[in-house]
């Protein structure tokens, strides 16, 4: 078991000048060695984090509840996901196919008119990453989340900012990370939490530092990612920002189920209290199919507390604004839907007034609030996804008889994840999993923050030209000792 001091119960004090610039010195330091790792031994490190997480839990989440107002069978849940994908990203370094390893013989006869050289091409870390952990999962994307573990898997360190939401079990997870890491044999400096907004801010601008990863809000990562491209050598910046995550009920669908579909959109929409970034917060459903009546009838969770006071205040300010618009009108709520805890909110509207209003009225409401928009004929519905800004999700209920691939088309456009026939909230972390989409979900469409590919935001690609056997990395040399999967001359193999 490892050993834990107990966590203050005051905020964590900002990191100072003199702090910040111990830590960015030793993940610079640290960049290099750690970097030179063997891909399975850098596995053996995220084993390590994995394994002393999951012996801390006993303390890490009794302070979890106590920070976040989360039930404690959540965030045991939460803990397992995250120690999960820490072993899942292990096991994607012990595959090897990650560094995209390719390697092209020089051939005289190459038929681009020119004798090709020779050329071999794979991904190297990018170097030390700022993380700016979030509040609504204080494990999964926290201290030892998901970016967190891709950064490390990837051979960057990591200055981790803590987020104010849960400073105790931010400085607890973090022992527990410097533990397991030092004690596995990663190089000092491989990991680091830092406090405050500006020791944040001023990390991101540092020149050692050579990406950024963000999750929170729009106005928190615009900021963060202005920093981050102003800087005399501009870095990526990986920022989970907003999304309004729109579904779409088709009239067949209604007609076949649109009880369950109800029941299961207020069970999607207040899971968490509805402080899931894929929560879906507008449902467009059809006139004359009951539908409306379902959702105005169907029984509604009790309150449930939000995270902290800042979001709890930001969701009471924008469920005010969304009510004071004349065209919503209030379809069902919880008691106290203003309170704290509050109960959650449906609200109603139209496709006439969303495609007048559109902008107002898909306000992002972080908290147990949707909206619900009423339209007469499904022929206007990829008009209707024309309106939304890029998205996490989009959603579609249907049959696989609906005629519905023009409104396919323009989600895929407009969101990182389409989905069919079921919920998004709930973020499978899995190889093929896409957590991502157009500005504003977030500020690098081309990007995932959950599932394997998250490793490939962290990497940067070099080729070698014309290089001997032994000064090419090891699995650019033709034995190919690590047995790692390669493409080469064109063709896949090892």
């Amino acid at each position: 078991m490892t050993t834990i001091t107990p966590a203050s119960a005051v905020a964590l004090p900002p990191t100072t000048d003199a702090e910040l610039e111990q830590l960015l010195s030793a993940a610079h330091t640290a960049a290099a060695p750690l970097a030179a790792f063997r891909p399975a031994e850098r596995a053996g490190l995220l084993d390590a984090v994995a394994d002393a997480l999951d012996a801390a839990a006993g303390k890490l989440i009794p302070e979890a509840e106590r920070e976040t107002r989360l039930p404690g069978a959540r965030l045991r849940g939460e803990l397992k996901r995250t120690t999960f994908q820490l072993r899942l990203f292990g096991e994607v370094l012990r595959d090897g196919g990650y560094l995209d390893a390719r390697i092209d013989h020089a051939d005289a006869e190459w038929p681009m008119g020119a004798p090709r050289p020779d050329l071999r091409r794979l991904r190297v870390p990018l170097g030390p990453v700022v993380v700016f952990a979030a509040s609504n999962f204080p494990f999964a994307f926290s201290v030892a989340g998901g970016d967190t573990a891709s950064a490390l898997a990837a051979g960057s360190p990591v200055l981790l900012k803590a987020h104010s939401g849960h400073p105790g079990l931010s400085r607890l997870s973090a022992e527990v990370v410097t533990s397991a890491l030092r004690k596995a044999g990663a190089p000092d400096g491989t990991f680091a939490l830092i406090a405050g907004t500006a020791a944040g801010a001023e990390a991101l601008s540092d020149p050692r530092v050579k990406a950024g990863a963000f999750t929170g809000s729009i106005p928190g990562g615009r900021a963060l990612f202005e920093i981050a491209n102003s800087r005399p050598e501009p870095i990526p910046f990986f920022g989970e920002l907003g999304s309004n995550n729109p579904a779409f009920v088709t009239e067949a669908a209604a007609r076949e189920r649109g009880a369950e579909i109800a029941q299961g959109f207020v069970s999607s929409f207040t899971m968490g209290a509805g402080q899931f970034c894929t929560k879906p917060g507008t449902l467009f459903v059809p006139v004359g199919y009951g539908m409306v009546e379902a959702l105005r009838e169907a029984a509604l969770p009790p309150a449930a507390p939000l995270l902290n006071e800042r979001i709890q205040s930001g969701y009471t300010d924008t469920l005010t604004n969304l009510q004071s618009n004349p065209r919503i009108t209030t379809l069902a709520q919880g008691t106290g839907p203003l309170a704290d805890p509050p109960g959650p909110t449906l609200l109603l509207t139209t496709a006439a007034d969303m495609l007048a209003e559109p902008h107002a009225l898909q306000t992002e409401c972080f908290g147990p609030a949707a909206v619900v928009v009423t339209y007469d004929d499904e022929v206007h519905l990829p008009d209707l996804a024309e309106t939304f800004e890029g998205q996490l999700t989009a959603t579609i209920h249907g049959t696989d008889s609906c005629q519905v691939a023009a409104l396919v088309k323009v989600l895929a456009r407009k969101a990182g994840r389409v989905v069919w026939n079921q919920w998004p909230t709930g973020v499978s972390v899995t190889h093929a999993q896409q957590h991502g989409g157009p500005y504003p979900a977030t500020t690098a469409v081309g990007s995932t923050s959950v599932g394997t590919a998250a490793i490939e935001r962290f990497l940067r690609p070099v080729a070698y030209q014309g290089f001997p056997q032994h000064l090419l990395p090891e699995v650019l040399r033709e034995d190919n000792p690590l047995r790692v999967p390669r493409l080469v001359d064109g063709r896949k193999g090892n």
